[in-house]
């Protein structure tokens, strides 16, 4: 029954972006405001460029202290290179993914398009309605 599950059926799509210029004190409180982990960062005409994280603002946090300096932008930290998966990947594959990788969400693409963002807690929700 999982396997008929797709990343699409579970992904968020309406989600929280950033651009490489965003000050990165403004995106740390764009992804405390929304109590999200990551936010894919875009270029103008909507391709992805790469995540801002967590894992990202510890170092901003870390250059902060000890150069006492919070400026920069968020293409100074973000994580380029990302790892995505497609809207019509199994569930289970996504499981996987998660499985053999540190990071805790996925951007998702349709036919080369950026189409929302997938997170370990919606693999776990997918999990949840079965039973």
């Amino acid at each position: 029954m999982l396997a008929k599950i797709t990343v699409a059926d579970y992904m968020t799509k309406r989600v929280v972006t950033l651009s490489k210029d965003s000050l990165v004190i403004d995106a740390i409180k764009t992804l405390l405001d929304h109590k999200i982990t990551c936010a894919p960062v875009m270029d103008a005409q909507g391709h992805l460029l790469g995540v801002f994280s967590e894992k990202d603002s510890i170092k901003v946090f870390l250059k902060s202290v000890y150069n006492q300096d919070m400026g920069g932008k968020v293409g100074d930290y973000m994580t380029a290179g990302v790892i995505s998966v497609d809207a019509d990947a199994s569930i289970v594959e996504l499981a996987e993914k998660f499985d053999q990788s540190s990071v805790r969400s996925f951007p998702v693409f349709d036919d080369g398009k950026f189409v929302g963002i997938i997170s370990r807690t919606d693999v776990l929700k997918a999990l949840i309605t079965l039973k």
